[in-house]
């Protein structure tokens, strides 16, 4: 990367990180709503003990109901509060930097910042849900599956939230996606209250890879690494269509149309 480039690189990371710490809207959800759904969701869930089928483990285990669907509310908090941030900051910055890109700024170091910036936050964000969780259930046999689970899907949702902020034009269609893909991801897949979550269509939802990996590390032990590759294909694929959607979005025909007259043929 050539000195112009990493300038660039570092204005646009220190643009997006500062852009961040501004939405004081998130912040309040972090670091008030991540308990405050814990102690709500532990409140409402008893001891008993659930048995299913656990396909990282390919097999069947029991395990208490409680301390599962912390699992789960974990991961759906994460889901949205991260997307929810990435998505207000997209539609935030996309016209800001359709200049940017006009005036002659490589969309691939926005793009490049804005991954750091998801990655940077996914990693603190992940890590204060993870040790708020301890004060609901201390005594997971592998904390770091913890930590991965909720990194990977943080990830992803951040991710997913870049992509529907540089895609839809309306505020309330990408908060109303992003609510609803989480909802339906994180709830179909706890077995208390989908008795078919062992379907195979599961599979295919988001959240699948970090949810296996987090309850098989938890619980057993076993880290079912193969799995965290499910989740880094769903990065990878919205990764990709951001770049698409975003180089779309930020295309200027009207500097096209203005440098064929001022460029002789």
């Amino acid at each position: 990367m050539s000195g112009l480039l990493r300038s660039q690189y570092g204005t646009a990371v220190r643009f997006a990180v500062v852009d961040q710490i501004r939405n004081r809207m998130a912040m309040v959800l972090l670091i008030v709503f991540v308990p405050l759904w814990f102690l709500v969701i532990r409140a409402v869930t008893t001891h008993d003990m659930v048995s299913f089928h656990l396909r990282a483990a390919g097999r069947s285990i029991s395990v208490d109901g409680a301390h599962l669907t912390v699992i789960t509310a974990g991961l759906n908090a994460l889901t949205l509060i991260v997307g929810f941030m990435f998505f207000a900051a997209a539609r935030r910055e996309i016209g800001f930097e359709r200049r940017l890109v006009g005036a002659g700024y490589p969309r691939s170091v926005l793009l490049l910042a804005k991954f750091t910036t998801l990655v940077a936050t996914a990693a603190v964000v992940s890590l204060y849900a993870s040790l708020v969780m301890l004060f609901f259930w201390w005594r997971p046999v592998d904390f770091g599956a913890i930590y991965v689970s909720f990194l990977l899907a943080s990830l992803i949702y951040g991710s997913f939230g870049l992509m529907l902020g540089v895609l839809v034009q309306d505020e309330l269609e990408g908060f109303f996606v992003i609510i609803m893909t989480s909802l339906s991801d994180t709830f179909l897949q706890n077995p208390i209250g989908n008795p078919t979550a062992n379907k195979l269509v599961v599979a295919f939802f988001p959240s699948f890879g970090s949810m296996q990996f987090g309850v098989d590390g938890a619980f057993t032990g076993s880290l079912p690494w193969a799995y965290t590759g499910v989740s880094i294909a769903w990065i990878a694929c919205l990764t990709a269509a951001t770049l698409v959607i975003f180089a779309w979005k930020t295309r200027s025909p009207g500097i096209k149309r203005l440098s064929q007259h001022v460029i002789p043929a």
